[in-house]
């Protein structure tokens, strides 16, 4: 084997190495002390290779967002998937996202007025607190947020207020994301918090699970 591709192999393997052990201290940190990322972060992490993986429209198609419905966003974070989803429900529905962050909202909205989307109203709210009357949407999805929240289990909560019975929740996460969860601490959250799992999309590296809130209004009922 030629030096030079040794000492290429090896180069590699350190990276590999470096970006495996920065990783782990970066979920180690991130499990003990859970925070919203830095608003700043939103534009490093939405770049033209994640798009080109991630292609906005198939992402919001994957979600379940169709025309006509009330979707609510929960960190949109730059916004990219978030314009793809507006423009995915149409004029006959209704998106908003929300996020703890002012600087996220900021962006957001002159994002979204820039590219003439007039279906995307955001806002800066609570989780554990939605601005929002019960029932109020068919449809919430997150990606790769769930984690970052401190309590998720009394967000999941406020989740389920805010939905229509029979109304789905979508969790979408990725491995490379530091607060990454095992889908079975999502479906033991979302379980705590009074929704029924659906189903799962995807696998280990990128996966997406599907809640329903339970509707208690049929005769079985009572």
């Amino acid at each position: 084997m030629p030096p030079w591709l040794i000492v290429s192999l090896q180069v590699l393997v350190g990276l590999i190495l470096v970006g495996l052990i920065g990783h782990t201290i970066a979920r180690v940190f991130r499990h003990a002390h859970r925070r919203p990322m830095p608003h700043w972060f939103a534009s490093v992490i939405d770049n033209p290779l994640r798009r080109l993986m991630h292609s906005p429209d198939r992402v919001a198609a994957a979600l379940g967002v169709e025309e006509g419905m009330r979707v609510l966003e929960v960190g949109p974070g730059h916004g990219t998937y978030t314009l793809a989803a507006a423009r995915r429900v149409g004029e006959a529905g209704k998106l908003i996202a929300v996020d703890i962050q002012e600087e996220i909202v900021g962006r957001l909205k002159r994002r979204s007025e820039k590219e003439g989307i007039t279906n995307l109203e955001v806002r800066v709210a609570d989780v554990y607190d939605l601005p929002f009357a019960d029932g109020a949407f068919d449809l919430i999805y997150m990606i790769t947020v769930i984690g970052e929240i401190p309590e998720p289990v009394r967000a999941m909560r406020e989740f389920r207020r805010v939905l229509v019975p029979g109304g789905k929740l979508a969790l979408t996460e990725r491995i490379l994301d530091p607060d990454y969860p095992l889908t079975k601490t999502l479906i033991g959250w979302a379980e705590q918090a009074g929704f029924g799992f659906v189903k799962r999309t995807g696998n280990l590296i990128r996966y997406t699970l599907f809640f329903e809130k339970p509707d208690m209004s049929g005769p079985e009922c009572g």
